[in-house]
């Protein structure tokens, strides 16, 4: 399952994300995992919570963060939440040019069993159509 987190930025998505990533480390039975770009939040999320600084991986492409998250996967069967912030930066594209990396995310989190939730920094309501069905 794929949620989206949307709005412009300042809009409160990290500290919604955060609060959201420690709700769940909470009350989880699965690992819970924090991605971002770079260590400006990590003792705000929850001791309990994986948290990875992607650029640490030198993750330069969609198809390298994909390859990156299946890794994860493939390495740790118990994890269930994926929380990524900076989700367009990480991804290196615009909203509009990820439809198909949604996609593959998609089916990555449906035969793996993991929900991802994605920070976007973009207008809910002028995401295409493809995410709007994702935001919450």
């Amino acid at each position: 399952m794929i949620q989206i987190i949307a709005g412009l930025k300042g809009s409160g998505k990290t500290k919604r994300l955060i609060h959201m990533t420690n709700d769940t480390a909470n009350t989880a039975n699965h690992s819970v995992v924090f991605l971002d770009k770079d260590n400006s939040y990590m003792y705000e999320i929850d001791r309990n919570v994986r948290f990875v600084n992607v650029t640490d991986y030198h993750v330069a492409s969609a198809e390298m963060f994909l390859g990156f998250l299946g890794g994860m996967l493939a390495s740790n069967y118990d994890i269930g939440y994926i929380f990524i912030d900076a989700f367009l930066k990480l991804v290196k594209k615009d909203i509009a040019e990820a439809g198909d990396f949604i996609k593959s995310l998609e089916e990555l989190g449906q035969k793996h069993e993991v929900t991802f939730v994605l920070s976007v920094s973009a207008d809910a309501e002028q995401l295409p159509d493809f995410a709007k069905s994702y935001v919450i």
